[in-house]
This record gives structure tokens, sequence and C-alpha cells, in this order.
């Protein structure tokens, strides 16, 4: 009995290898062996900066929000110390948007927070 060979399979998934890596640069987009490669490589930094992102927006907010509040003398980590006393519950997130385009809502934020 002949070999069977399912080409239309095989090529449906070159195909769909080669697809996904369209826009990429030399051999990583036509050739197969190298652009799964090339395509498992890059799903994986996709997955991996999917939380790396997260990351480094959190730093960003700490560093608008000590930048706001060092205007005012205080540091960041005291700052946020004197929230979690005064039970003022905002996130770093609405705390950094407060301190770059609503300055005046932050500076009473942070005068309810000096007030012993």
């Amino acid at each position: 009995m002949p070999r069977s060979v399912n080409a239309v399979a095989s090529r449906q998934r070159r195909k769909k290898i080669l697809k996904q890596t369209k826009g990429q640069f030399g051999r990583r987009k036509n050739v197969f062996t190298v652009a799964k490669n090339s395509l498992e490589k890059g799903l994986t930094y996709a997955y991996r900066d999917r939380r790396n992102k997260k990351r480094s927006w959190r730093g960003l907010w700490i560093t608008r929000i000590n930048a706001g509040v060092r205007e005012y003398g205080m540091s960041y980590s005291v700052f946020m110390g004197r929230l979690i006393e005064k039970n003022i519950i905002l996130n770093r997130k609405t705390l950094a948007d407060l301190a770059m385009n609503h300055p005046d809502a932050f500076k009473a934020i942070v005068e309810a927070v000096k007030n012993d």
C-alpha cells in the first residue's frame, strides 16, 4: 500500500505560520523553519510582556506621585503611609492622574494627609 501524506493539511499548517510572521524581516517571513522559531519566540515575548507592561505602568505612576508630592515637602513612602492611616482609598493610577492633570485636587489630598 502506498504511503499516504496529507499535503493539504501540511500546507495549511505552514501557511498559517507564515501568515502570522508576515511583516518580519528576511528569512523570518518566508522560510518555514525560521518563521516557526521566530513566531514561537515572539509569542513567548508577547505573553511575558503583557505582564511586564503592568509593572512598568505601576513604576510610572509611582514616579509621578512622588514628583507631585515632593512639591509639598513629602516623600512618596510617607505620603502612601499616611494615606493608609487616614483610610483614604485611592489607587496609584488615580493618584498619578490627579497629580498630572488635576493639581488642585491632588493638593487637597496632600493637605488632608498632612494635617495631623
